[in-house]
This record gives C-alpha cells, structure tokens and sequence, in this order.
C-alpha cells in the first residue's frame, strides 16, 4: 500500500497527516506504530486521519498516538488539521467544523497563519473525564508511588491531571509522569501536565502525553493548565502557555464557556511511504 502523507507540527508536536478522502486507506496498529517509529517509519508523536464527516460538518478527524491506540482528541493537530484541508484544496471554508471522537471543534484559518480553535466546555465530573473520585472537586490528591500529590483533573475531550510545580527543569515528567499516566483511579490512562506559574497570565509546561511520552508541546494540555489554574483563582485569562516548543494563547472566561486556542501550525515535507 502506497500512502502520501505531510509531516506537520504544532509548536515541536509533530504529526503525520493522511488524507482519507482522496486515498482509500486502511491501517491497523502494527502499521501506526510502524509510522510513528523515529528510526524505522517517518516519525511523530501522533498520526492524524482526515475523513469524510456524516452530518453537517466539514471533516471527520481521527487521532492515533504513536504507541498505535486511539485517542479522543489533540489541539495542536487540530490547528495542523485545519492548515492542511486549507493547503490541500479539500475545503475554502473557513472556520471549518470538524467532528472527533469527543464532539465537534471549528478551527479558524488567521490572517497571519496562526489557528485559533474552539476546543469546547471543559468537563469537571470525575466519571466524564474519567477518574475515580467519591465527588467533583478542584483539586484531589492523588497516592503516588508513596507520596501524596495534588492535581487538578479535567477532560478537554481527552483526560488531564494537571500538577502545579515550582520549577519545570526540574519536574519528575518522565518519571512521575509515566506513573500517573496509567495510575488505577484513571480507568482510561491520562495526560499528565506540569505548570510553573510565572505571573497570573503567563505559565510554563510540560506534558507527558498519553500514549506518546513527553512532548514539545500539548494543546489540550495547555488547555487543561489553564483552566485549573484559574479554577484556582492563580491565573487570568488570556494566558501564554509557553511550552519547550512555543508559545500559545488560552483564553477562557470560566463556567460553561468554551476554551479558545490560538497558535501556529506548519508543514515540514510532504512524501510516499511504502507499507
């Protein structure tokens, strides 16, 4: 099966972007991790399908880690989801309305390139994340490898335990991270963020992804961040999420309103690959 493919990355997050619609393609775990492998396949922290959509949306958008499982939702592919479809010719629509798995998203096509994207209502009650708690709270602790922690959890359409730390450089990410990932009281695994509070409107993070390990950048997570941190009343909306790979831009007015993205999305090289 020959297969083009553009290899695009949001902010050092780097996808493999197939388009489904023009190319009948079918692919199974094995070929997925195949793909994202660094030194056999292309390489990448997630590959993303563009399909047809049922309905009225645009676009039917399907996100695979690199470790071969499915996964709900991804920001920053979401913002190199929308640049493709634009660059590709399949849509001149703009915003464009694209279902997941989680529900549905409208990345915005800015002027200057960048992608502001409506990644939906955070959801706070444990068994729509999921999480097993007794009740919601801001804030739980968490046993971890015998400590106690304290996380914020949420889903952005995929689950987040979000750790305030004093210093990034130095936070137990991989470590800590690949614990609470696949920690029991989060029946479908969860992405791990940990925020250093520079000033109420600008953090840094890191996030150990889901399937994938650390990453130079997580959109959803950044999204996550930001919403605990200003359930927490530490953070003002907008705020700068500055990650090891850029810079992005949450804004989030809090209660039932949707939280907005905004930041860069680029193509690298396009190519065939052979499976």
């Amino acid at each position: 099966m020959n297969i083009k493919f553009t290899k695009m990355h949001g902010l050092g997050n780097d996808f493999v972007v197939i388009d489904c619609i023009s190319q009948n393609i079918s692919l199974n775990q094995e070929q997925i991790r195949f793909i994202a492998d660094r030194h056999f396949g292309i390489g990448c922290d997630q590959i993303l399908l563009v399909e047809k959509a049922t309905g009225d949306a645009d676009f039917f958008y399907r996100i695979y880690n690199a470790d071969g499982g499915e996964v709900e939702q991804c920001g920053n592919g979401a913002r190199c989801f929308v640049r493709f479809v634009h660059d590709h010719g399949l849509t001149q629509k703009n915003p464009v309305i694209v279902t997941t798995l989680s529900g549905e998203i409208t990345p915005v096509l800015q002027k200057n390139g960048d992608v502001t994207v409506n990644m939906g209502t955070p959801r706070f009650e444990p068994e729509q994340i999921p999480f097993i708690a007794d009740k919601q709270a801001v804030t739980y602790l968490l046993d971890v490898e015998g400590k106690t922690v304290k996380i914020s959890v949420l889903s952005m359409g995929n689950p987040h335990a979000v750790r305030i730390v004093e210093n990034i450089e130095t936070a137990p990410v991989n470590s800590e991270g690949a614990f609470i990932e696949t920690h029991p009281r989060f029946p479908k695994r969860v992405n791990v963020g940990y925020m250093q509070i520079q000033s109420r409107q600008h953090i840094r993070l890191r996030v150990f992804e889901r399937g994938a390990g650390e990453t130079l950048a997580c959109g959803t997570g950044a999204c996550a961040a930001v919403v605990a941190g200003i359930r927490q009343n530490l953070l003002d909306t907008p705020v700068t999420v500055s990650t090891r790979g850029g810079d992005l831009s949450i804004y989030w007015e809090g209660n039932n309103t949707p939280v907005m993205m905004t930041g860069p999305a680029v193509t690298v090289f396009e190519g065939e690959i052979n499976l």
